[in-house]
């Protein structure tokens, strides 16, 4: 059971691998467009759920038992998997609100943290598991 829960977030690393990559490039745009801002924060949405997946898998794999992003995050940030817990819980708080979001203002602000702060988080996860999956 436990070589399954490993594999689990391995197979879930693959998925997070293509979604960081697609997010890394539409960040590297220079002035996106309308429809391009749109495609940040879609891919910002899938990466980041795929984040906290990621480390629920990872947690299980190593005996911890989360249900929710906000308890996958905590946990993983107590036992030193991730960095910056509270800066993860504010990433966490975007993700939910570019769901319901349609103001330019809010998408604006959002993409800005994205590239500012949330992508290196997701970069260090990536970093972080890529290692773990070597």
């Amino acid at each position: 059971m436990q070589y399954n829960k490993e594999i689990r977030w391995k197979q879930r690393f693959v998925n997070y691998e293509k979604s960081f990559r697609l997010l890394e490039r539409t960040i590297a745009i220079n002035n996106p467009s309308e429809a391009e801002k749109g495609g940040i924060i879609q891919f910002y949405e899938v990466c980041f759920e795929l984040s906290w997946k990621l480390l629920k898998d990872y947690l299980e794999s190593e005996g911890y038992i989360v249900k929710s992003p906000k308890q996958s995050i905590k946990q993983a940030f107590q036992i030193g998997v991730i960095d910056e817990g509270e800066l993860w819980i504010s990433a966490l708080e975007d993700r939910n609100l570019t769901a319901h979001t349609y103001d330019e203002e809010t998408t604006e602000l959002i993409i800005y943290k994205i590239n500012k702060e949330y992508f290196n988080l997701l970069k260090a996860l990536y970093l972080n598991f890529k290692e773990k999956d070597e």
